[in-house]
């Protein structure tokens, strides 16, 4: 599928923090040189390329949604041309039909089904190529994931393993079963924001970031590392 890119003068990506892994991806993006920010208001949406709604807890997000009253502002921001990047609870929110479930955004022409792999402790890690998003094979991060069943007119799969398509978008909606967030790779958030229109300030087309550690994300939330716990080795 061709890429629509934005024609506006829209220069970041927000990352929708009303709960799940917000501050994973915005570490991504900064790591891109992408300009970002956190998204909870509607006046948080002015200037927005593109949107990530993040794992977490689809539910729970979409009860939020309605709270914060900006379900429609999404709606309609998304209309007026802002891509949006669904990961794992993300994709459910934007799928038009959920299993045994309400959908919430209906944005992408897709069917869902949560929990599908089993419980927490069902969650597992793999690697599989994706040929439109990176040229080498990508790690990937299942945590209590859905599973897409099946897709609709417009949108293109972008990834299948067995039974289930893990990756799909359409002109304007990317959607991933899994976490890129979680991993040191930053292909799929490079992918998104040229999707978006934005060129990354780095040109290195390596998928893995080898400075990344999974503790990276604690410094934009102002959470400190456990290493900076550890106590010097008495002599």
């Amino acid at each position: 599928m061709a890429l629509h890119l934005v024609k506006n003068n829209s220069v970041a990506i927000g990352v929708l923090d009303l709960q799940g892994g917000v501050h994973e991806h915005l570490d991504h993006l900064e790591r891109l040189g992408i300009a970002h920010k956190k998204v909870k208001s509607e006046s948080d949406f002015k200037d927005l390329a593109g949107l990530i709604i993040p794992g977490g807890e689809s539910s729970c997000i979409a009860k939020l949604l309605n709270i914060f009253e900006i379900k429609k502002t999404i709606l309609n921001t998304h209309r007026d041309g802002m891509k949006i990047w669904g990961t794992c609870a993300g994709a459910i929110l934007l799928a038009k039909k959920v299993i045994n479930e309400t959908p919430c955004l209906g944005l992408i022409n897709m069917e869902i089904e949560r929990n599908s792999f089993g419980s927490q402790l069902d969650s597992f890690v793999k690697e599989a190529l994706i040929p439109a998003v990176a040229a080498e094979p990508i790690p990937l991060t299942f945590i209590r994931a859905p599973k897409i069943t099946k897709v609709g007119k417009n949108v293109q799969i972008l990834l299948k393993i067995e039974d289930y398509i893990a990756a799909a978008e359409n002109e304007n909606v990317l959607v991933t079963v899994f976490h890129p967030e979680l991993t040191g790779c930053l292909a799929l958030h490079r992918y998104f924001a040229i999707k978006c229109g934005l060129q990354p300030a780095s040109n290195k087309q390596d998928c893995i970031d080898r400075h990344w550690k999974s503790s990276s994300w604690t410094r934009l939330a102002r959470i400190a590392s456990a290493e900076l716990f550890q106590q010097p080795e008495r002599r």
